[in-house]
């Protein structure tokens, strides 16, 4: 079985305020590498192929994919800000030279929180989908695959017939520490390019940001003496009451 691995470079959401810049694997697609690196351990795959899209600056990031044990890493060259239906049409159109039984991705980056490109994809392979994953067992001789789904109203779980498209949550698993010297020897693994011309697909973003902002900072709280200046306070000047 061939499990496809998309991820994205997206900047370190760990770093403090006015921390240098730093881009890392999105955590949840890191997830999503580290489950295929463990459904290859079981013997359940036999190749891994990660893919992302960017610029030559997230070769970085393509570096620890290949450090933590992907097989092969390749990239599409396209340094525009994608929306997330100009990624699932790029990432369709890899998908299908790559024919892979499973596309094992996270389920949103954490720089644009929009949890839509799994979900798009599945739509434009008219593949069947089982997202925000918790747990993923295979079925039939890895005809089909057993999901237990994160749900707001507890945990569901799906059988879904291959290939399909999976996008994991953050109790899936806790990703591999990442070793300097396997970072060394993955600098030594080859990443293949490729471009949207070569893949055939043609795309123009349809969404612009026009501007970022941190939200205002809160005002300063202040201590009551009793539930009686609480109450004052709430309705004279908070005005909720």
């Amino acid at each position: 079985m061939k499990i496809v691995v998309p991820f994205k470079s997206v900047p370190d959401p760990y770093a403090g305020p006015g921390a240098a810049a730093k881009s890392v694997v999105n955590p949840f697609d890191e997830i999503a590498i580290e489950e295929a690196l463990r459904i290859r351990e079981r013997g359940e795959a036999t190749e891994i192929v990660g893919v992302t899209i960017g610029p030559a600056t997230v070769d970085e990031q393509i570096r620890s994919a290949l450090a933590m044990g992907v097989d092969r890493a390749l990239r599409i060259d396209d340094s525009r800000a994608l929306d997330p239906y100009a990624v699932a049409r790029i990432l369709r159109a890899l998908v299908a030279k790559e024919a892979p039984q499973l596309v094992l991705m996270g389920k949103q980056a954490v720089d644009d929180d929009s949890n839509q490109v799994g979900q798009m994809l599945a739509g434009l392979l008219g593949w069947p989908q089982a997202t925000f994953i918790s747990k993923i067992e295979f079925l039939e001789n890895k005809t089909r695959a057993q999901c237990t789904r994160e749900t707001d109203g507890g945990l569901e779980v799906i059988v879904v017939n291959l290939p399909a498209i999976v996008t994991t949550d953050l109790r899936l698993n806790e990703p591999r520490y990442v070793s300097l010297p396997g970072l060394m020897k993955a600098r030594k693994k080859p990443i293949e390019v490729l471009t949207c011309e070569q893949l055939g697909v043609t795309v123009q973003p349809l969404t612009t940001t026009l501007s970022t902002a941190r939200p205002p900072k809160r005002a300063a709280g202040t201590r009551v003496e009793s539930v009686e200046e609480l109450m004052v306070k709430l309705k004279q000047e908070a005005k909720v009451l």
